[in-house]
């Protein structure tokens, strides 16, 4: 059961069955344009709305807080929605008919989230300057530790080349660079930018809708808002294939990063079209890149693609011996170019269906991953529908589809992080 509605422009809240559990669960997804300016000051931004709120201004209060409502969790994070960012607060906890005392804990669960993300601990007008030191220091780590993770730091490297100054090249952490010039008081300007252009989207599972409703409505009370519609689909355009090799002494394992373009972003598939071509080429121990360039030929320690439905990138991504860059490519090519061109086998469809159904089934074991199924749909503008509908629409998914769509990818670029003294 689930049921959406629209509280005021640009607000709306979905109410989705949770009736086997025995907890409840709260999210506000907050959708908002991603700025190259701000995005450190976004970056930032989670961490701090995450140490407290102007009723429990410290992280001693919130986990006091947090502990007195039978051990309530809280969650702030930042995610990407196409070009788009999504800030998002979630909190869960015991539903209310196993309250001890018979406390509404609906209430208490709603005022946290909301005050979280409406009435943040300020000072002065800004944020607490402790609080913002503390979490760039915090940043700061992170973003020098993507250096250390070679993986991810590739990874990243070829994100970088690819999308250049494009939308889709912001970064989600933020930039080492700009972290000086994030103050209390940018910190603030951003947050009011967020609040004013937002989406705002909350999820409730287990919980008083109607409650959770009342109370986000008064939290919105005098917040000025003029949100912004979603920003569209985008891809990169087709170029010729591009080749970028770095070098780091002491490197035991090379990384390899291949992406590739749709060049358009018309006539997107469907979420479960573009999961069945992944796990049939490489999303899955199934997969042509694990049983052909992994297995069979030894080239890879792993290699795996995945794919960006907003932008029309599909990423395969691969750890190889330094030296053998250049055949673990072509192999990854080959096995693209077979799929494009050969049959795609029964066995291949069927495999990468039960393992994607696998998945499916285990959706209603969590009340986070409901939410994000149903999240997902907001996001790509479907309507509504339970796992149940996705399952007939992933059975329905043909080898013909599969083939169809993985031949709209053209080859971009190549990035490879490799042992000092070997090359591509």
């Amino acid at each position: 059961m689930f049921e959406r509605k629209q509280l005021a422009p640009g607000v709306f809240i979905t109410t989705l069955d949770a009736e086997k559990f025995n907890r409840c669960r709260i999210t506000i997804h907050l959708r908002f344009p991603a700025l190259r300016r701000a995005a450190t000051d976004t970056a930032v931004l989670p961490l701090v709305l995450e140490r407290g709120y102007a009723r429990c201004p410290d992280m001693t209060a919130l986990s006091r807080k947090l502990a007195r409502l039978y051990g309530a969790g809280l969650g702030v994070d930042l995610g990407v929605a196409g070009t788009d960012r999504v800030l998002t607060v979630d909190i869960c906890g015991i539903k209310d008919r196993f309250a001890l005392e018979g406390e509404d804990l609906t209430r208490e669960y709603a005022d946290i989230a909301f005050g979280v993300v409406f009435d943040p601990y300020l000072v002065d007008g800004v944020f607490d300057p402790e609080a913002v030191r503390i979490e760039k220091e915090t940043l700061d780590r992170r973003l020098q530790a993507e250096y250390n993770n070679k993986r991810l730091y590739c990874v990243r490297q070829a994100r970088r080349r690819f999308y250049g100054d494009s939308p889709a090249g912001i970064e989600l952490g933020g930039y080492r660079a700009d972290l000086p010039g994030v103050t209390p008081a940018t910190l603030k300007a951003e947050y009011d930018r967020i609040l004013r252009t937002a989406a705002i989207d909350v999820m409730v599972q287990g919980a008083d809708a109607g409650n959770v409703a009342e109370r986000l409505l008064r939290a919105l009370e005098g917040v000025p808002r003029a949100p912004q519609p979603p920003t569209g689909a985008m891809a990169m355009p087709i170029t010729e294939p591009r080749h970028y090799s770095e070098q780091i002494p002491g490197l035991t394992q090379a990384k390899l990063c291949m992406l590739f373009t749709t060049g358009t972003p018309e006539d997107l598939p469907s979420i479960h079209l573009l999961r069945m071509a992944m796990l049939v080429y490489g999303g899955c121990a199934t997969s042509r890149l694990f049983r052909h360039v992994r297995e069979r030929q030894s080239l890879c320690y792993y290699c795996g693609s995945t794919a960006l439905r907003a932008t029309g990138v599909m990423m395969v991504a691969s750890g190889v011996e330094p030296g053998r860059e250049a055949e673990a490519e072509a192999a990854i090519l080959k096995e693209l170019d077979d799929l494009r061109r050969g049959p795609i086998t029964d066995e291949e469809m069927e495999n990468s269906r039960r393992s994607l159904l696998s998945g499916m089934d285990s959706l209603g074991d969590s009340l986070a991953d409901i939410e994000s199924w149903y999240y997902g749909q907001i996001v790509r503008g479907e309507p509504l529908a339970p796992p149940a509908y996705g399952r007939v629409q992933v059975s329905a998914v043909k080898a013909d589809e599969v083939r169809d769509w993985l031949q709209s990818y053209h080859y971009s670029l190549c990035y490879a992080v490799t042992a000092e003294g070997e090359g591509k």
